[in-house]
């Protein structure tokens, strides 16, 4: 039974990108584009992959170290090199071991499979190495792959040095390999530097492998995606329009309706149930868990949230929020950390909630915030009504009972209680408890009796 061990190389200085930032931190669909790459290894191993890091190394480091053994590359010598770097942790380890990119974020773990199989035989019958290869009319500078008769492969030629016939071939490689671990190890060894850079190539494994007698099997993907190595910010922007037509589509067949796939963007952590339509302009972020039979959109950004079924939310904003079932947010409504919504509220536009909670069934009118409060079953909270929760120093609750009536433009002065079916007046500054059942009207707010039930008009 063989083992497979993970090399991952992230030590390249990564210039074209122009930022402070180590290449391999940023964000592809909301995550570094490193933790793809980490990801992976740990599906395909189950245990830590060996990562490379050189420049900006302490930020990648600093990042990744929990999920993966760093090693450094002090001087960039490449591709072999580096993987040299990975030889006294990896040694005896493993009998194979798979060496990648990570700024190649779109590599899935079935392809990696594919080039890991040939592989999984017994070691004398094991070719050397399997390398990864696309055919594509686009060679996005990629070295071309020459077989031989028997299909085998001969040598990689880097575009630089090939003769323009050797231009013309459209199988290119993508410096994604599998080896034979014990071969490997003694085969770094014995690559020359290659002028004028004098730095040590990974291709020159192939030409090694031909020499020792030994096999070299491509494996050629079939996901031009795969392929997207990012190096600029042009390239980051074709891996993210690429992970977005990915998620959306999974979504897609799950049962989702996009109204608009190419302006919706969803990160690949979000989860969201069935018969749920997300209209268009809606960002769907994080931890995100939407559930079935909802309607998100237009004009959402959502992150970090959990939305149980048939709620709707249109042109809001939440954040690490969790709506129950069949509430109903916005338009323009903010639902900020720390907020919960039970079941059936209603929140109008432009209003505001933050580290609430907002009993069944509550109407909260437009223009309205709830700060650090607790507001029971049944309550309506009118138009313009603010819990003033913050004295310059510290931050104070707000509690408000069942069925209580907050009148327009009431400001609550916390810390406060408002009993069960207490009402106050349009206006009122509440700055004492108002006892259940009683009206406080006034600025300051004072008790003129028991609150006052407007009867329904006769049918």
């Amino acid at each position: 039974m063989t083992t497979l061990a993970m090399v991952i190389l992230a030590a390249g200085q990564g210039t074209r990108m122009k930022s402070r930032l180590a290449k391999v931190l940023h964000p592809v669909g909301g995550r570094p584009m490193v933790e793809y790459a980490i990801d992976t290894a740990w599906e395909l191993t189950g245990r830590a992959p060996v990562l490379v890091v050189g420049v900006q190394g302490d930020q990648v480091r600093a990042h990744a170290e929990q999920r993966a053994v760093c090693v450094e590359q002090q001087a960039q010598l490449g591709t072999a090199h580096a993987a040299r770097m990975a030889a006294d942790a990896l040694r005896d380890q493993a009998d194979l071991v798979l060496v990648c990119y990570a700024d190649m974020p779109l590599l899935r773990p079935e392809t990696l499979r594919r080039l890991v199989e040939p592989l999984r035989v017994e070691r004398r019958q094991r070719p050397a190495m399997s390398l990864l290869t696309y055919v594509s009319d686009n060679p996005r500078g990629f070295g071309r792959i020459l077989r031989r008769s028997d299909g085998l492969v001969e040598a990689i030629v880097e575009e630089a040095a090939a003769t323009p016939e050797q231009l013309r071939l459209r199988e290119l490689n993508v410096g994604v390999y599998v080896f034979d671990a014990a071969w490997l190890w003694d085969a770094l060894a014995r690559i020359t530097p290659t002028p004028p850079k004098n730095e040590f190539y990974l291709t020159d494994t192939v030409a090694l492998a031909n020499a020792d007698g030994r096999a070299v099997v491509a494996i050629t993907g079939d996901d031009p995606d795969e392929l997207i190595g990012i190096n600029t910010r042009v390239h980051l922007a074709e891996a993210e329009a690429a992970l977005r037509r990915r998620v959306n589509r999974a979504h897609m067949l799950n049962g989702v309706t996009l109204i608009d796939p190419a302006s919706t963007y969803i990160e690949p952590t979000v989860t969201i149930g069935p018969d749920t339509v997300i209209g268009p302009n809606t960002h769907l972020r994080g931890k995100t868990q939407i559930g079935a039979a909802c309607e998100i959109g237009p004009n959402c950004i959502i992150a970090d949230a959990v939305i149980a079924d048939e709620c709707r939310v249109v042109a809001s904003v939440i954040e690490g929020a969790v709506l129950e079932r069949q509430v109903c947010v916005g338009p323009f409504a903010r639902v900020r950390r720390g907020a919960r919504l039970c079941a059936g509220v209603h929140m109008g536009n432009f209003g505001e909630v933050k580290n609430s909670t907002l009993g069944p069934g509550v109407k909260m009118g437009h223009f309205s915030y709830v700060g650090d409060a607790e507001v029971g079953a049944g309550v309506n909270i009118s138009a313009g009504v603010i819990t003033c929760n913050f004295d310059g120093v510290n931050k104070h609750r707000t509690i408000i009972g069942e069925n209580a009536f907050i009148g327009s433009d009431t400001m609550l002065i916390a810390p406060v209680e408002i009993g069960a079916e207490a009402q106050t007046g349009a206006g009122a500054v509440v700055r004492q408890d108002v006892p259940p059942g009683k009206l406080a009207v006034g600025v300051p707010a004072r008790i003129i009796g028991e609150r006052r039930k407007p009867k329904k008009p006769e049918s």
